[in-house]
């Protein structure tokens, strides 16, 4: 038995990505000592075909190759001399790169009740021309605005008075609606209408069916011949 050697993970090198285990990492090395360039070049995409084997998720996606390619020079440090087929080598830098910090929507506390979305239809709205579309627009917006009111306290009594003054304050004075425009909502659409009275009818009709259905059954079974 004392010829035996073992060899343990903690006398070995660091895996630098060990999703992709030890034996693509040293024949990843082995490649990059490969001295004749076109089988080093033809080595690397059979290890590269290999991690995709190893990985079978996103088969069909370019951007996985793509992503291999760049896991497999960050396994050997960025070090090696094969081209992907892409043309661009990956970079250390890219490894350190940050993403764009994602600014959380800023909204007063007065209006949250609103909704960030409204604010920013107020903004393409004061950036358009006035006019008649700029107008039509704002009513839209108020529209918006009053149900999401009643949305938001449908115990008390939304009037068009308030949206409108809401709506002027939250543009800084751009967005002014004539006193005689009242905005229609959801509620008051005539489809919404058309389609609680079927709704309604439908119901009656269908109720009334079941009685008469019930009350026919309750008749036959009290005319049918109770045997001797």
């Amino acid at each position: 038995m004392d010829h035996i050697k073992f060899v343990y993970n903690t006398s070995q090198s660091e895996l630098a990505m060990p999703e992709y285990g030890r034996n693509i990492q040293e024949l990843i090395y082995y490649c990059k000592n490969i001295e004749d360039p076109v089988y080093r070049q033809q080595f690397a995409e059979e290890v590269v075909n290999l991690m995709h084997i190893i990985t079978p998720y996103n088969k069909t996606l370019e951007e996985h190759r793509k992503k291999l390619w760049h896991h497999f020079f960050r396994i050997v440090s960025y070090d090696i001399d094969v081209m992907p087929p892409n043309g661009i080598k990956p970079t250390p830098e890219e490894d350190r790169l940050n993403p764009h910090k994602v600014e959380y929507p800023s909204g007063t506390d007065k209006y949250r009740h609103y909704g960030n979305y409204v604010n920013e239809l107020i903004r393409m709205a004061s950036a358009m021309e006035p006019g008649p579309k700029r107008d039509a627009f704002a009513q839209i917006i108020g529209s918006y605005m009053k149900m999401a009111y009643k949305n938001w306290n449908r115990e008390h009594y939304v009037s068009d008075d308030m949206i409108k003054n809401d709506l002027l304050k939250m543009s800084n004075g751009q967005l002014a609606i004539d006193e005689g425009v009242q905005f229609a909502t959801v509620e008051d659409s005539p489809h919404q209408s058309q389609r609680r009275v079927f709704k309604s009818n439908y119901k009656q009709n269908y109720n009334k069916g079941r009685k008469g259905n019930f009350k026919y059954r309750n008749n036959n079974s009290n005319n049918r011949r109770r045997p001797n």
